[in-house]
């Protein structure tokens, strides 16, 4: 009897920790922030669903080549996607104070990278274009790591100055100056679309921190020129400006991807062939796995296919912008809107460019694409939005030494020092003036009604 007893009051005692730890993983649940929850399971619902269509993309025509049983790309993809990850993961916690001590030496690193490939048996020549380093199974594309290195350090400067953007020539010494030595690097490779990402990102960083209308158009009508002369005076560049304005006029020749690509989307039609079932990825797509993956999926799945990869790319814009508002400050709040306009860009420059109302770029679709570089810069970049939506936020000098001395003292703990100056850091954009405005009058109006009721008081 005394055994049942103990029997029963054990399992009593499991059932309540049991419920004791349901309840605190729906509060911890309960506490992420809306926006960094968006933003994973857009990241995830595109890692799934770039897994299933690289897979789908690529395995009839390696099973055709004799190149294996067709799972080749899924399994890289799948590795590189679970390197990614884990560098998310780890920059979603904190991330953002981790990055502002290396930018400097991550940007030094990817100009000598991109530099690299133009060395003869360092860089790798694929269809024309040396954009790659490394041995065959381990190639890696510098240009990926120098998009986001670009990001934080544009970011890091308009942080510290953000006056900066109302004078061109103070704008134009730092920052413009090696925006375009990136771009004119990347250029030589050749890569037009990289060059396009980085200036589209760096309008979208300049407006976010307030630059004036006058300066943003003297700035893009510049580039615009330059893109447009640059377009002319090269015959490849030449070529696909040519086959953008009239693809079916090249069909055999520079406008033959193009062509291929709407009649993929085209043969879709509203809810596609099904999974798998695609035949311009056999015998007529090129680069079906990578730049023409959309006209696969188009193929498919059809135009709600389609769509719905557009909504999730929507719902990483929604929660980006709303994570750089509710940024604790500028720096965080930038690279909010710096790794979303990265993201958003490549993935906008890829629809339109697969559905023919802009040039062919050679631009990935983030996370959906096959490339090893591209999957494993995005998600790190996708991990410092998520540590900025989480309230996440660089630690000024002083703070780190007080933290310091907190702990040689035997004070607090370095995670609640972190907490603490987190708290103690206002939100950048998170209020507006005139709220604040108004706040300022009501408690001035709650002072004076304090001060009248006070000499009443003592008058009685």
């Amino acid at each position: 009897m005394a055994s049942a007893a103990q029997r029963v009051s054990l399992l009593g005692r499991r059932g309540k920790r049991a419920a004791r730890a349901g309840e605190q993983s729906r509060s911890a649940k309960a506490s992420q922030p809306l926006e960094q929850r968006i933003l994973l399971t857009a990241t995830m619902c595109l890692l799934a669903f770039g897994a299933v269509m690289v897979y789908s993309a690529s395995s009839a025509t390696s099973l055709l080549q004799g190149e294996g049983d067709g799972t080749g790309d899924l399994i890289k993809y799948v590795l590189y996607g679970a390197v990614g990850l884990v560098l998310m993961r780890m920059l979603a916690r904190d991330g953002v104070a981790k990055v502002q001590s290396i930018t400097g030496p991550l940007l030094a690193v990817s100009f000598v990278l991109v530099l690299a490939t133009h060395v003869p048996h360092l860089g790798v020549s694929v269809n024309g274009a040396r954009r790659w380093i490394g041995p065959a199974q381990l190639q890696f594309q510098p240009s990926e790591l120098m998009k986001l290195a670009l990001v934080l350090y544009a970011a890091t400067l308009l942080a510290k100055r953000p006056g900066r953007v109302n004078d061109l020539r103070d704008l134009m010494k730092p920052l413009l100056f090696v925006v375009g030595g990136a771009c004119l690097l990347v250029v030589t490779q050749p890569d037009l679309g990289t060059a396009m990402v980085i200036a589209f990102t760096t309008c979208a960083l300049l407006i976010a921190a307030g630059i004036p209308m006058r300066n943003l158009a003297i700035i893009a009508g510049v580039t615009l020129g330059l893109v447009f002369l640059y377009a002319l005076a090269r015959p490849y560049e030449r070529a696909r400006l040519t086959s953008f304005i009239d693809p079916w006029a090249h069909a055999s020749g520079s406008g033959f991807q193009a062509v291929q690509g709407q009649i993929a989307i085209g043969s879709g039609g509203l809810f596609g062939a099904g999974p798998g079932q695609s035949v311009q990825k056999i015998f007529y797509l090129p680069e079906a796995p990578t730049d023409f993956i959309l006209a696969v999926i188009g193929e498919e799945l059809g135009v709600v296919g389609v769509c719905g990869l557009l909504f999730l790319y929507g719902l990483i814009a929604y929660a980006g912008l709303r994570a750089a508002k509710g940024a604790r400050s500028l720096y965080s709040a930038l690279i909010a809107v710096g790794v979303t306009s990265l993201i958003v860009s490549q993935a906008i420059l890829n629809v339109f460019a697969v559905l023919g109302l802009a040039p062919l770029t050679g631009v990935p679709l983030p996370f959906v694409s096959y490339g090893s570089s591209s999957l494993i810069v995005m998600l790190a970049a996708m991990g410092l939005l998520m540590n900025v939506a989480a309230g996440g936020t660089a630690v000024a000098p002083a703070r780190r030494r007080s933290a310091t001395q907190a702990r040689s003292n035997g004070g607090r703990s370095s995670a609640a020092g972190s907490a603490d100056a987190k708290g103690r850091e206002p939100a950048r954009w998170g209020r507006e003036p005139r709220d604040e405005d108004r706040d300022r009058r009501g408690g001035d109006r709650r002072a004076r009604g304090a001060g009248a009721g006070g000499g009443r008081r003592a008058a009685g």
